[in-house]
């Protein structure tokens, strides 16, 4: 490889570094702690989960102020957090883990398209792949990238908006669906045809269960 191509593929890959990490940067993925006076693309990111949640009332301004600081305690004292109205790690981290599961019960019903990445149909990856998206979190495209990556989770250690895998019509990771929690999971079903919830005691599921990564950690 020539000197002026090595530095022409280097900038691209750097280019496209940096564009992944813009496009995904939220108060979450980006580990910036928020708190009352915070001014930033952060913090309307953090009013806009709060909203869905349903902790936020009225539009985004992406201002810090006392209505949000008492959003953000009202969220921490029913999810048992510490109440103190400053967004850091663990707090964000429980947002965006609610927010990510809301996410994914509202594409309930729709049509599953192999191949399909957008809202009009989707398969299982690219379902799994868009509702992160959709919470600034990257994935990549197939099952058994996706496999790739995360912690890996004990199946008795399952929490909302874990990835969980089987081995069904081949060898490998071939299906993934989110983990909702109480044994439930939510997927795009070929078999019924819908984005859909299953149970992972089902005696198929069970029986082509693969295991779980974590990506929100």
């Amino acid at each position: 490889m020539n000197k002026k191509l090595f530095i022409m593929l280097a900038f691209f890959a750097l280019t496209m570094a940096f564009s992944v990490s813009k496009a995904f940067a939220d108060y979450y993925t980006s580990g910036v702690v928020l708190s009352q006076g915070s001014k930033s693309a952060e913090v309307t990111s953090l009013q806009n989960d709060l909203k869905k949640l349903g902790f936020f009332q009225g539009d985004a301004t992406g201002y810090f102020g006392s209505y949000t600081k008492q959003s953000v305690i009202n969220y921490q004292r029913n999810n048992y957090l510490t109440q103190d109205g400053v967004v850091g790690h663990q707090t964000s981290k429980e947002i965006k883990i609610d927010s990510v599961s809301q996410s994914a019960r509202s594409y309930y019903g729709v049509p599953y398209v192999w191949g399909g990445t957008t809202p009009s149909g989707f398969d299982c990856s690219g379902f799994t792949q868009y509702v992160m998206q959709q919470n600034s979190i990257w994935l990549p495209r197939t099952a058994d990238q996706q496999y790739l990556g995360g912690t890996w989770v004990d199946k008795s250690a399952l929490k909302p908006g874990d990835l969980v895998f089987f081995s069904t019509y081949k060898a490998g990771p071939s299906h993934v669906g989110i983990y909702l929690g109480n044994d439930e999971f939510m997927h795009a079903s070929s078999g019924q045809g819908i984005i859909t919830t299953s149970e992972l005691s089902n005696s198929y599921f069970a029986g082509h269960y693969l295991g779980a990564k974590r990506i929100m950690t």
